[in-house]
Formats: structure tokens, C-alpha cells, sequence
């Protein structure tokens, strides 16, 4: 057992990544990527996707930690695709309709209505096209993504999101960018108690974590598995937190 010790949008996450799926999975998976990048010389853009709750952000982490300990890979970027939410000036002043019923688009944050997919597809093409170019993350402090936070500049980049296979209008599109996708799938069950804790854990009352996971991401954990497209790789989440790859 490996552990990861990282800070996740302001959380401390402490992960735990088994021997056998860094021998069988990960390692496999940044050694074809390492091989993608040295058979075009150009840069290799690969897309890990998950619905909310799934670990994606850990996940892409700890490849990147793994591609920089091992000198026979290709050292890995990882990059997040939250600095992309709509500032929240937008959202306290439009609404979007669910269930028939208009809501404020701050009640849904994360949706992927409140995301600017313009901007998010622009700054992909960047990524494909320019050495070094800047990145925005998401400040939960400032409620705000924060532009140009981080260059991008491996030869390699693993993006993470809840929508980059969404097989929705528009969405649709963000596939084609990529060189290689990857998608987590898991138990809606899970992902709930998964999404509780998280918000308990940044310091959310339980009954309140609950109400609003069940409102809010509940909603994008169907989305995204029952809207996205196949992926190259799909790997399951189980119930040990392990993961299994295949169909």
C-alpha cells in the first residue's frame, strides 16, 4: 500500500493506492502515455474523467507523483478543470431551469451549466498548440477561479473533471482534444457517503452536508454516469476504495 498525502481544494486528503493497481493499472497507463508522447514528439493531452465524489483529483496526483519517481516515464502534469466554474458574479445573478422549476445558478454550483465551456475549450486548445501557458484554478476562499495560476509546461497533461466525457451538446466536442480518456465509475451510494464526508470535512454541519449533496451533486453523479461517453480506459471504484479496470 502507497499512501498520498495532498491538499485538495483547500482539504487535506490522506489516499491510499494499493500495489497491484499501481503495478497493474497506473504504471501501465503512464507508460503508454510516455510512449504516445515519444512516438509524436508533440504533447500528449489525456483526460481523467469522474463523476463528483469519485477521488479524480487525488487520482491525477498521484500519477503525477508516480511519472516524477520513475526516470523510465515521461514526468506527468495534472491540471483541474474547476478554475473553468462561472465567476460567482454571474451566478448570483442567472438561473437555470430543472424540474421545470427556474433556480438560481449559485444553489447548483457545479452543474454543468455553471461552468464557461467557451472558455474551457479555448484554453484546452492552448494547451495542444502553445510550450507554456497559463492555467486557472479555483479558490474556494474567493469562491472564484484565479486565472493564469499555474504554467503548463510537461510534455504530458492529465486533465481531471466531472464533465470532459460529457455526451451532451457542446460537451460533446471536448473529447476530441484529447489523446487518451479515462473515466471512474462507481456505486451512487458511495459517492454520496463519499460527498458527505468531504463537505463535513470542510467544516459543513453532517445534516447540512447531506441536504446539499443530495439537492446538488447528486444530480451531477447520474449526469455523468449516464451521460458520458465511452472512454479508453474505465476503471471501476470499489467498495475498499480499490480500483478494477475493464468494462
Amino acid at each position: 500500500m502507497m499512501e498520498h498525502n495532498v491538499e485538495i481544494n483547500g482539504i487535506a486528503v490522506n489516499a491510499h493506492y494499493s500495489e497491484e493497481n499501481i503495478r497493474e493499472i497506473f504504471l501501465p497507463l503512464l507508460k503508454n502515455l510516455t510512449e504516445l508522447y515519444r512516438s509524436g514528439q508533440r504533447r500528449i493531452l489525456a483526460y481523467l474523467a469522474a463523476p463528483p465524489g469519485a477521488g479524480k483529483s487525488t487520482l491525477a496526483s498521484f500519477l503525477e507523483q508516480l511519472s516524477v519517481e520513475d526516470a523510465d516515464l515521461e514526468d506527468v502534469q495534472a491540471i483541474g478543470m474547476d478554475g473553468f466554474h462561472r465567476r460567482q458574479e454571474y451566478l448570483l445573478t442567472h438561473t437555470l431551469f430543472r424540474d421545470n422549476k427556474e433556480i438560481p445558478m449559485v444553489d447548483v454550483k457545479g452543474t454543468p451549466e455553471t461552468f464557461d465551456l467557451a472558455k474551457l475549450k479555448s484554453a484546452i486548445e492552448n494547451v495542444l498548440t502553445e510550450k507554456n501557458c497559463g492555467w486557472p484554478v479555483y479558490d474556494r476562499l474567493l469562491h472564484n477561479p484565479v486565472e493564469n495560476a499555474i504554467n503548463v509546461e510537461k510534455n504530458i497533461v492529465i486533465l481531471e473533471g466531472n464533465y470532459l466525457l460529457l455526451d451532451l451538446d457542446g460537451w460533446r466536442e471536448l473529447a476530441g482534444y484529447a489523446d487518451y480518456t479515462v473515466m471512474i465509475r462507481a456505486k451512487e451510494d458511495q459517492l454520496r457517503r463519499r460527498l458527505v464526508e468531504r463537505r463535513i470535512a470542510a467544516g459543513h454541519p453532517a445534516e447540512d452536508a447531506g441536504d446539499f449533496v443530495d439537492f446538488s451533486d447528486m444530480y451531477n453523479v447520474r449526469l455523468c454516469l449516464t451521460h458520458s461517453v465511452k472512454a479508453d480506459l474505465t476503471l471501476h471504484l470499489l467498495d475498499d476504495d480499490s480500483f478494477r479496470s475493464g468494462d
